[in-house]
């Protein structure tokens, strides 16, 4: 995997429009015949400006990724989904450390379920075999205007 010091930075205002709101993103990833498959997904922004993917073991898109780094990323504004951003970029790092990726997962659930997320939900998300992904940001296009 390549350096995450090759990454696209990401301009201010992009990076104000990723973080300041509890956003989606739909990603896209190939699967091993070339088909595109989408999810949405929960991120979170990196100290770093590498975007942050979770997801369990198991489900399509982390194996597409552990097999091919490529993903792309759509992310809009649920006030106004003709503002929205669009990156593309690949995994740089896989991290299996299944519980910090449990107590990732809880964090997340935390910040996008502000008024307390659902307790079976916590508790699933403690028995999976969790992973998380850090995507560098190869390129970034913009439809904020």
């Amino acid at each position: 995997m390549e350096s995450p010091s090759s990454s696209t930075p990401i301009p201010d205002d992009i990076l104000r429009f990723l973080t300041e709101r509890n956003r989606f993103a739909v990603i896209a990833t190939s699967d091993p015949d070339g088909a595109p498959r989408q999810s949405l997904t929960w991120y979170h922004v990196g100290d770093d400006a590498s975007i942050w993917l979770n997801s369990r073991w198991g489900r399509r898109w982390p194996a597409n990724l552990k097999r091919d780094p490529r993903i792309s990323l759509a992310i809009m504004d649920e006030q106004d989904p003709y503002r929205w951003v669009g990156l593309t970029g690949e995994v740089v790092e896989i991290d299996n450390d299944v519980e910090r990726a449990r107590d990732d997962i809880i964090a997340m659930a935390h910040r996008y379920h502000p008024e307390g997320p659902d307790p079976d939900d916590i508790a699933a998300y403690r028995t999976q075999p969790r992973v998380m992904f850090r995507i560098a940001v190869r390129s970034v296009h913009d439809h904020l205007d």
